[in-house]
């Protein structure tokens, strides 16, 4: 990458010649763009399981079968489109399910 010598900016390429987009400055030749990126393997990395990737929002709500008050929800359609939405929760401690038909 090459850049300006009169304000810093990213030399882009104008017809056969490269130019500084901001104060007009031109270069003839040849501009070369190397890029690197170094990758390390660190120590700890891994795959996430089912139980830890659990991503969806919390609701204060007491579960059915634990009594426990707090659980994961979401909305969905699972009737016509004029009626309103189905929740579905899932017990965070005993991973219960149930549906409220609002």
């Amino acid at each position: 990458m090459k850049f300006c010598p009169k304000c810093g900016t990213l030399l882009v390429q104008k017809r056969k010649l490269f130019g500084c987009p901001k104060c007009n400055y031109t270069e003839k030749g040849k501009v070369k763009i190397v890029t690197t990126e170094k990758f390390t393997r660190t120590e700890g990395a891994g795959v996430l399981k089912e139980k830890e990737s659990i991503v969806m929002p919390t609701i204060g709500i007491d579960c059915p079968k634990c009594e426990n008050e707090e659980a994961y929800f979401y909305t969905a359609q699972t009737r016509a489109g004029d009626e309103a939405e189905t929740q579905f929760f899932n017990c965070t401690k005993c991973h219960h399910r149930w549906r409220k038909y609002t």
